[in-house]
């Protein structure tokens, strides 16, 4: 059935059906974080500094990374539209192998350069110290990582969230399990954080990639990697990457200026950032079932479907938003005191948590339409578009870091970032320049 034929309540339920598991899948990683935000922020204030450090240099390798996920799910998903569940399936597995390609490097990468790169926020010695800790060793989780970015991206075009729903519910008790037991049990501190989530991430990329060559076997498509279609996928991730690096440009640069202002402003950072990342996801949960219904119907060649999917999911991205907004500021008295016992941290919550409230909403637009544009494959004007209003907001951030205004201040600055991809995503999904049938 297409979706012009479909009733409203019937393309809610796709999107739902689609979304919500999703949304588990999406927030696995945040989820980790914000396990170990819990668990070191009852450490240490110069503790959870650290943390927020090293996690910011892993949250921008990995969002960099994000199109083995989001590439491979557009490709897949025209692919399937168009009949051509073997080539969906063979593209998917090249994705896998340029994830643990690229995983590798980076993990290198960070056990040789983590002093250096942690030097270059200007924090001072305790947080730095904490921070090489944390992320040298949970760096050897990153080729798991983005294996399973891969793997997942090849069931959501398959049109398949509910496999990794399950792994990712595993993958967060696992490591809630051994992150208390090493960290307060062994007495490992902030290492034993990081040693718990980087197994638990090997031990979701096992199971997930498992589960993407078993159904590649059935269909008669043979694990044989070859260097033409892993480049070939590099090369197709081009301009995701760029967004992608556009996106993690502006949150580094908004901890980078929140490292500026002090350890309290910058532990209280680590807590907002923690948040907003877990509602993001749930909002790019809307935006994976867009994803993959989009790349479905314009591979089938059905416009009249494209613009249907397309105002329907933006509704619902929109009213989570209105709904999770309202609760953060009922619950920002409690929030505080969750994370960290410091006083000082509660205070400066209180009013940066509002301001993050006002801006879940106008996330659920931005995030929502990205998910569309993806799918849609017209990743160009995306990254152009990241491009122009990054440029516009990193001024604006270390004007708050210079004249040390305060973290409200500072995510008020990283609101403005989120209502102007808003507004030219909107501008865009208009149109219809965007909307090209087939494979």
């Amino acid at each position: 059935m297409t979706a012009t034929a479909r009733t409203t309540r019937s393309l809610n339920l796709e999107i739902l059906a689609l979304a919500v598991p999703a949304f588990a899948t999406l927030v696995a990683e945040p989820l980790l974080i914000l396990v170990d935000t819990t668990i070191v922020g009852h450490l240490g204030t110069a503790q959870l500094a650290g943390l927020t450090l090293a996690s910011n240099v892993i949250g921008f390798l990995v969002g960099l990374s994000i199109f083995l996920a989001y590439g491979t799910t557009a490709t897949v998903a025209r692919r399937l539209g168009a009949g051509d569940r073997r080539g969906a399936l063979a593209g998917g597995l090249d994705g896998m192998v340029l994830g643990l390609l690229i995983g590798l490097v980076l993990c290198v990468g960070l056990l040789i350069g983590a002093p250096a790169i942690l030097q270059l926020y200007g924090s001072g010695p305790g947080a730095t110290g904490y921070a090489t800790t944390y992320l040298r060793l949970v760096s050897l989780g990153l080729p798991a990582q983005l294996v399973s970015l891969a793997s997942t991206g090849v069931l959501r075009g398959l049109q398949d969230t509910r496999t990794p729903l399950y792994v990712a519910i595993a993958v967060n008790l696992v490591n809630i399990a051994l992150n208390l037991t090493l960290v307060y049990g062994v007495g490992l501190g902030i290492a034993g954080a990081a040693i718990g989530t980087a197994v638990s991430q090997w031990a979701g990329a096992a199971v997930l990639s498992a589960t993407v060559l078993r159904g590649a076997a059935r269909r008669g498509v043979r694990f044989q990697p070859h260097l033409g279609g892993v480049l070939a996928a590099a090369r197709s991730g081009g301009w995701l990457v760029l967004r992608a690096a556009t996106l993690q440009l502006a949150i580094t640069v908004t901890t980078f200026s929140a490292s500026g202002m002090g350890e309290v402003t910058l532990a209280g950072h680590q807590v907002a950032y923690s948040l907003w990342q877990t509602m993001v996801y749930a909002l790019d949960a809307f935006a994976i079932a867009a994803q993959a219904l989009i790349g479905l119907s314009l591979g089938s060649g059905d416009v009249p479907a494209t613009r249907r999917i397309t105002r329907r999911v933006l509704l619902w991205g929109v009213g989570f938003g209105v709904v999770v907004g309202t609760l953060m500021v009922l619950l920002r008295p409690v929030l505080g005191g969750l994370f960290s016992p410091d006083p000082r941290v509660h205070a400066t919550l209180m009013v940066t948590l509002v301001v993050l409230a006002a801006i879940i909403p106008v996330g659920g637009v931005t995030f929502v339409l990205d998910g569309v544009l993806i799918g849609a494959g017209d990743a160009r004007y995306l990254s152009l578009v990241g491009v122009l209003v990054t440029a516009i907001y990193t001024p604006l951030a270390l004007v708050v870091r210079a004249t040390d205004a305060g973290l409200a201040w500072l995510w008020a600055a990283y609101g403005i970032w989120i209502a102007a991809r808003a507004v030219t995503l909107w501008i865009r999904a208009r149109g219809t320049a965007w909307m090209v049938v087939g494979q």
